[in-house]
C-alpha cells in the first residue's frame, strides 16, 4: 500500500459527487485544473475519478494499457454502445476484433469510398447555394449521415430515414446519468438503441439475402474474418455498425462545423486556403493524389482538430494501483485523460488559444514536439479505427467547398461552444452561403 497521498480535489456529494457540475458547468474542467493543477480528483457518475492531463499523463495511459488500466466508458455509454461494441471491449478480444473491423478502413477501401464523397459534397454545395441562407449544423449532421449511412452500411439518403431521427436521439444519452425510465435522456436513448437495432439488423439480413458489388464497410465486413478463420456474429455485427455510424458522423459533423466557423473568422486563412487549391490547379474528379498535395490545408485541419477536438477525452479504469507524479492512484478508480487541455498546453503550443495553422507548417510540426501531446483521434492501442476516413472526409469537403464557394456569419447568433456529446455551436451556426466570385 502507497504512503503516497491521493491528489487534491473534491469528491462532491454522496452517490453522485460532482456530476452535475460536470455536465452543467462549461468551464468545470479549467476551473479544477487552475485550482489543483495538472491532476486532481473528483467523483463523476458515481465513481471516484482521478483527472489527469499533458502529453505525459497521456503517455503514461496509452503505453499501460492492460497493465494498469483498461479502457472503459461512463455506465451510460456502455450500456447504449452494446457489450458487443468494440468501445468496450479490451485485452485480446479488442486486438482480434480491432483488426478485423480495420478491413473497412484501408488504404484500398479508403480509394474506394472517395468518388461517393465527393458525389455527396458537390449535392450539398449545389443545395446549400439555392438555399443562400441557413444554419449549418443540421445540415452538416445531414451530410455526414448520409454519406457513412451509404460508405458504412449501403443505405442511401440515410438523413431521410428512420435511421436518423433515432440515431439524434440515441446520441443525446451516451453521456447521461443511467436512469431508465421512459421520460429520462437516458430511457429515451434506450428505448431508440432497440429500434435502431431492428433497423440495422434489417439492413444486415437484406444485404445477406441479396448480396452486391457495391463497396461499403457493411459489405467488407460481412466477408471478414479473424486469424481464426471467424467471422462477426449477426449481433456483434449489429452493435460495431451502430459504433461505425457513430464515429464515421458525430464527431466529423462537430469537426466540419469548426472548420466553417473558425475559417469565416480568419479571412487571410481563407485566402492562403483558396491561393493553394488555384496554384495546384485541382481538376474533377478529385483524387488521392491531388488531396495529399494540399499541404496548407492539411496544416489548417491539423489546427482545427487542436484548437476543437471533436472528443474532449477518454476514461480509463484502474485494474492495478500506480503511484504517478507524486500521487497514489487507487485501484477501481477511474481516470479521464483531457484531449482539449492537452492541446491548450502552452509549453507546447505557445498562444495555445490563438487560431494558428502555421504552428503545423513543416518546419515547426507542433504536433512531433512531444509523444501523445497531440491525440485529437486518441493514442495507443484505442487510438480512432475511423482516423483516415474522417481526414479524407474533411479534406474532400474543405477543398471542394473552398475552391467554388464562399460564406459569412450572419449577424446576431450565439456563438457559444457547448461541449457535450461533441462541440458545437449554440445556434449551429447561421451562414449566408454564395459562389464565390
Amino acid at each position: 500500500m502507497s504512503n503516497l497521498p491521493l491528489p487534491p480535489g473534491n469528491l462532491g456529494l454522496p452517490l453522485i459527487g460532482e456530476t452535475l457540475s460536470f455536465f452543467s458547468d462549461r468551464h468545470f474542467t479549467s476551473k479544477r485544473l487552475k485550482k489543483y493543477g495538472k491532476i486532481y480528483k473528483t467523483s463523476l457518475l458515481g465513481k471516484k475519478t482521478v483527472v489527469m492531463t499533458g502529453a505525459k499523463a497521456n503517455e503514461f495511459l496509452f503505453r499501460n494499457e492492460n497493465k494498469y488500466v483498461k479502457a472503459t466508458w461512463p455506465k451510460s455509454t456502455q450500456i447504449l454502445l452494446g457489450s458487443l461494441s468494440l468501445a468496450v471491449q479490451s485485452g485480446e478480444l479488442h486486438t482480434s476484433r480491432r483488426k478485423l473491423l480495420y478491413q473497412a478502413f484501408q488504404p484500398r477501401a479508403l480509394e474506394g469510398y472517395l468518388p461517393k464523397m465527393v458525389q455527396f459534397t458537390q449535392a450539398y454545395l449545389e443545395k446549400w447555394l439555392k438555399m443562400g441562407e441557413f444554419t449549418w449544423y443540421p445540415e452538416l449532421r445531414d451530410y455526414t449521415f448520409d454519406i457513412a449511412s451509404s460508405l458504412l452500411v449501403g443505405t442511401e439518403n440515410g438523413s431521410d430515414t428512420p435511421l436518423a431521427t433515432l440515431f439524434e436521439q440515441w446520441v443525446k444519452g451516451l453521456f447521461s446519468i443511467p436512469i431508465p425510465l421512459p421520460w429520462t435522456t437516458f430511457g429515451k436513448s434506450l428505448a431508440c438503441r432497440q429500434e435502431l437495432l431492428k433497423y440495422i439488423q434489417k439492413i444486415i439480413e437484406n444485404r445477406l439475402h441479396n448480396p452486391t458489388t457495391e463497396t461499403d464497410a457493411l459489405g467488407l465486413l460481412l466477408t471478414a474474418k479473424d486469424d481464426q478463420g471467424n467471422s462477426l456474429t449477426l449481433e456483434e455485427l449489429k452493435d460495431q455498425i451502430l459504433l461505425l455510424l457513430f464515429a464515421g458522423h458525430e464527431t466529423l459533423t462537430s469537426a466540419l462545423v469548426s472548420f466553417c466557423f473558425l475559417t469565416a473568422q480568419h479571412p487571410e486563412v481563407m485566402a492562403k486556403l483558396r491561393q493553394e487549391q488555384q496554384n495546384l490547379g485541382i481538376t474533377p474528379p478529385l483524387t488521392l493524389d491531388q488531396l495529399k498535395q494540399m499541404t496548407y490545408l492539411e496544416q489548417v485541419l491539423k489546427e482545427i482538430l487542436r484548437l476543437i477536438p471533436p472528443v474532449g477525452g477518454g476514461f480509463r479504469e484502474v485494474v492495478e494501483s500506480f503511484e504517478f507524479e507524486g500521487y497514489q492512484i487507487p485501484q477501481n478508480w477511474l481516470i479521464q485523460y483531457l484531449i482539449t487541455e492537452t492541446h491548450k498546453d502552452p509549453q507546447l503550443y505557445p498562444e495555445a488559444q490563438r487560431f494558428d495553422p502555421d504552428r503545423f507548417a513543416p518546419n515547426q510540426e507542433a504536433d512531433k514536439q512531444a509523444n501523445f501531446g497531440y491525440i485529437p483521434f486518441g493514442g495507443g492501442l484505442r487510438e480512432c479505427l475511423g482516423k483516415e476516413f474522417a481526414r479524407l472526409e474533411m479534406r474532400v469537403f474543405a477543398s471542394m467547398l473552398i475552391s467554388r464557394y464562399q460564406w459569412e456569419l450572419l449577424p446576431n447568433q450565439d456563438l457559444t461552444l457547448i461541449g457535450i456529446p461533441t462541440p458545437q455551436l449554440k445556434d449551429g451556426l447561421k451562414v449566408r452561403f454564395s459562389e464565390y466570385s
